[in-house]
């Protein structure tokens, strides 16, 4: 009868393809978190050193002049030992997100479609692997709402007589393309079209 949404099946490269990008997504997400955990210990060596009234002249603390520094300054023995026990685990996290970059470099090397994709503000190598595995053959949605509807980012749709209510977003479809979505959306720089809808949005509803 015609009633029955038809269904796409990825094919068994694409659906491989896939299996490779959410061990990527994983990666990347365990990268950010051991970036930020490096973060954190490098403010200590910089609280550290503020409490001893070192004075830092250069940009980068941990950069080769930096590093110098942390050598010769002469410092209280718990103070020194609490520097040199953070600089051993920056040193250590910094081998593994060099790790962690050297498994994620093979994926989508020479993939046009990934290349291209990138062209979208906000979207970088991370979210531009997702969007190409996860999505597959763009062309079988016949229009961007219809690809939006099917990762779940349209509104619910509530109708009664002639009332109609819309809510949040559906969440339907793959959970690591509505991922990559607003993490695309949040880095986006400079005078976007999504930043002026934004703008726009927050004007015409106030505070």
């Amino acid at each position: 009868m015609g009633r029955l949404a038809e269904a796409w099946v990825a094919p068994p490269a694409q659906r491989e393809l896939r299996e490779l990008v959410r061990y990527r997504a994983k990666l990347v997400r365990y990268r950010a978190k051991l970036v930020h955990l490096r973060s954190n210990l490098k403010a200590q060596v910089h609280a550290v050193l503020a409490k001893e009234g070192v004075a830092v002249p250069m940009s980068d603390l941990f950069g080769i002049a930096g590093q110098h520094l942390l050598d010769e300054v002469p410092l209280a023995e718990a103070y020194r030992m609490r520097v040199a026990s953070l600089r051993q685990l920056i040193e250590h996290i910094d081998d593994e997100i060099k790790k962690v970059e050297g498994r994620l470099a093979p994926f989508f090397a020479g993939d046009l479609s990934f290349d291209a994709i990138q062209a979208i503000p906000g979207v970088g190598p991370v979210l531009a692997a997702v969007f190409v595995a996860e999505i597959g053959d763009v062309s079988r949605f016949t229009s961007a709402r219809h690809l939006c509807s099917w990762a779940g980012l349209t509104p619910t749709h509530h109708e009664s007589d002639r009332k109609v209510r819309r809510g949040h977003i559906t969440k339907q479809g793959s959970r690591l393309v509505r991922w990559a979505a607003v993490e695309a959306v949040v880095r986006q720089r400079g005078d976007t079209p999504i930043r002026r809808h934004h703008r726009q949005v927050g004007e015409r509803r106030g505070a």
